[in-house]
């Protein structure tokens, strides 16, 4: 009999002659986790298996069909080896997906896929079966060390490089976000003004301040804004993380000063009432010089002691007496309130002791 009375023959009895390469349909009639059984109207079953059905690892593929769906399939082997015909669905459909990627690559439009795996170097996604490589570098608009966190989450982005027959595509998520930040602060320095008070988060902690998350823009709140007294270690009293309101000091193009001196907080409000002239006062010494000793009254306020004030003795420098952080008690004999100047005395208090004592003989 003829090669040709056998094609004949199949076709009589309603069956096809395939060839390597071909695109058939086929209706599935068995399914394990990870191989898929087709009819294909040929005179041997297709084989569908989990490899060649998706790019994602270890699927199940009794989640994907089910007996009865049919599909369309490619076909690699005729003959496997064990008389079944090898086919490929994710082949077949990477291909319908490169056109589907070449079109948005060409339109610049945004796309949303899977993370099917978080390598080393990046993250590698699946639009239709056709795997796109993001770089460590082009996830995210900031540093990331660890990438783990995208493992099994949709992203968007976009295709900056489209080079199939060198399997080479690569996607860019950093443009989105990067975009995305510049529009959210666009908007916000539309909107913000010089003296608002305003919520962020505390994004960075430095040795020199804090850099707060405004929603779409940074501002620094300076260690000298921290608070009306001194902050001598930022990183001691705020936390990355944290909510905080903050006043607007200051915008300059994109940079934005921040402070945490409002104005109703201002020490100085009831300095006059709190500090004058022939008030006795307890606070703590701040710091020293050769000429006097800064002490610390509450926070915001430091009054000077001035080395002639501190005893009836003479004293060479305040080092010799007292010690930073020492607590002492004074006599407020002078207050300047347009200066923001408070001059203490001890030698003043001790004198009216003593007079008191004298009286009360």
């Amino acid at each position: 009999m003829s090669e040709q009375s056998f094609e004949q023959l199949f076709e009589e009895q309603g069956m096809k002659q395939i060839r390597t390469g071909e695109i058939v349909e086929g209706t599935v009639i068995s399914v394990k986790e990870d191989e898929i059984v087709l009819n294909i109207g040929y005179k041997a079953d297709g084989i569908v298996t989990r490899n060649e059905y998706t790019n994602t690892p270890n699927v199940d593929l009794t989640t994907c069909v089910s007996v009865g769906d049919t599909m369309e399939v490619k076909v690699l082997k005729v003959n496997d080896g064990e008389g079944q015909v090898l086919l490929t669905y994710k082949r077949l459909a990477a291909e319908k997906g490169n056109k589907r990627i070449e079109e948005a690559f060409q339109n610049k439009e945004v796309l949303k896929a899977k993370v099917i795996q978080v390598m080393t170097g990046g993250l590698s996604v699946s639009v239709e079966e056709t795997r796109i490589f993001i770089p460590a570098s082009l996830v995210s608009d900031t540093y990331e060390k660890d990438l783990t966190k995208y493992a099994d989450q949709e992203i968007e982005f976009v295709v900056t490089e489209f080079d199939p027959k060198k399997r080479r595509i690569i996607g860019n998520r950093k443009m989105l976000l990067v975009a995305a930040k510049e529009a959210r602060m666009k908007e916000l320095l539309e909107t913000l003004k010089e003296g608002d008070i305003v919520e962020g988060t505390i994004k960075n902690v430095t040795n020199f301040g804090a850099f707060i998350d405004l929603g779409g823009i940074d501002g620094l709140l300076h260690i000298s804004e921290m608070s009306w007294g001194r902050v001598e270690n930022p990183q001691k009293t705020f936390k990355a993380g944290t909510q905080i309101k903050v006043l607007v000091k200051e915008i300059n193009g994109e940079k934005i000063a921040l402070s945490l001196k409002f104005d109703d907080t201002n020490p100085w409000l009831k300095a006059a009432i709190n500090y004058q002239t022939g008030t006795v006062v307890k606070g703590s010494v701040a710091r020293m010089t050769d000429f006097g000793a800064f002490i610390e009254l509450e926070p915001g306020i430091d009054a000077l002691l001035h080395v002639s004030q501190i005893s009836k003795e003479r004293i060479d420098k305040p080092a010799d007496v007292l010690s930073v952080g020492q607590e002492i008690e004074a006599k407020v004999v002078d207050f300047n309130e347009a200066d923001k100047k408070i001059s203490l005395s001890i030698k003043a208090l001790l004198a009216d002791t003593e007079t008191k004592e004298e009286e009360e003989e």
